[in-house]
C-alpha cells in the first residue's frame, strides 16, 4: 500500500510537466500495463507534449510571458494555464493544432499573470487526492483516468464507460477544495 500511494504522488507531480515527462519514464511504465490505449499511442501522446512543449518555448514571447501545461490523451489536447494576452493564448492554440497527430485541442488557457507557485502546489496536492480516491474506488479504473487540475479546476480525461466516468467526476466534484469537474472523457461506450 505504501508503494502505491508514493506511485500514485509521483504520477500526480510529473502529470502536465514536461521537464519532468523523461524523469517519470519509469513511473509512467507502472501505468501502461493497465491502460486501454495501445503502446504506440502513449508513446505519440507523450511525443505530442514534448513538441507543443519545445514548440512554445521556441517563441521567445511565449517562454518568457507565459504559463502552459500541455496534457495528451488518445491525441486530443488539453491546454491549461495563463498566457498575458489573447494573441498568445492563440498563438498558443494554434502551434497545439498543427502538431501531428493531434485530433482534438481544448484550449483551457486563461488570459492574465502566471499562477503563484502556492497555487501550483495546491493544484497538485488536488490531483494527488483525486488520484489516491479513483484508485481507492473500485467502480474506476484509477489508472485510467488523467487528472490535470488548473486553478482548482479539475479536468478529467480517459477512455471509460460513461458510468465509470460520471463515478469519478462525482469523486473529484467531492474533494476538499476541488471549485469545478470538466469532464474530457472519451467513452467505450
Amino acid at each position: 500500500m505504501k508503494y502505491l500511494l508514493t506511485v500514485i504522488t509521483l504520477l500526480a507531480l510529473v502529470q502536465g510537466c514536461a521537464p519532468i515527462v523523461v524523469g517519470g519514464a519509469a513511473v509512467g511504465a507502472v501505468a501502461v500495463a493497465d491502460d486501454q490505449r495501445t503502446t504506440g499511442t502513449i508513446v505519440d501522446d507523450q511525443g505530442i507534449e514534448l513538441k507543443i512543449g519545445k514548440a512554445i518555448e521556441d517563441v521567445i514571447e511565449l517562454r518568457e510571458q507565459t504559463h502552459i501545461n500541455v496534457t495528451s490523451f488518445n491525441g486530443m489536447v488539453l491546454l491549461t494555464g495563463e498566457a498575458m494576452t489573447a494573441a498568445q493564448r492563440a498563438h498558443i492554440e494554434k502551434l497545439a493544432r498543427e502538431t501531428v497527430k493531434v485530433r482534438r485541442v481544448i484550449n483551457e488557457i486563461v488570459t492574465g499573470p502566471a499562477t503563484s507557485l502556492t497555487s501550483r502546489s495546491r493544484d497538485s496536492w488536488i490531483t494527488t487526492k483525486v488520484k489516491s480516491q479513483l484508485f481507492g474506488d473500485s467502480d474506476v479504473p484509477g489508472n485510467q483516468v488523467k487528472v490535470v487540475t488548473e486553478a482548482q479546476t479539475v479536468y478529467l480525461m480517459g477512455l471509460v464507460s460513461r458510468n465509470e466516468g460520471d463515478r469519478a467526476a462525482n469523486i473529484a466534484r467531492h474533494t476538499a477544495s476541488v471549485k469545478r469537474v470538466v469532464k474530457l472523457f472519451e467513452y467505450t461506450n
